[in-house]
């Protein structure tokens, strides 16, 4: 098999329970660490319904993204948040086949 070099990952949407946003937040904080090939994770609330939340996590291939989403950790945290949630997330994983990047953004 050959090296891999094509960065993948995966787009959720998540249903949040109402008011549960800011422990969303602190459940995915400090995840970075332990996370080999991870290059960016972007959450987005929607404009129509401040409970829906899209989950854009990208890594930089394809083995490194189901590693960590394979990890005991990442099945502890999915856990935690998932009690938070409304609803199963829908999950979409891929190769990410276009990419346009103007500005690093940090946190807010």
């Amino acid at each position: 098999m050959g090296e891999e070099t094509a960065l993948y990952g995966t787009v959720a949407r998540m249903t949040l329970k109402p008011g549960s946003e800011a422990q969303i937040m602190k459940v995915m904080e400090g995840t970075e660490a332990g996370r080999d090939g991870h290059i960016a994770t972007y959450v987005m609330k929607s404009d129509s319904d401040a409970n829906i939340h899209f989950v854009t996590t990208i890594y930089e291939s394809k083995s490194a993204y189901k590693a960590f989403a394979d990890s005991p950790e990442q099945s502890q945290r999915f856990l935690q948040l998932r009690e938070l949630l409304a609803a199963e997330p829908d999950w979409h994983d891929g190769e990410v086949v276009h990419q346009s990047v103007k500005v690093a953004s940090g946190t807010r």
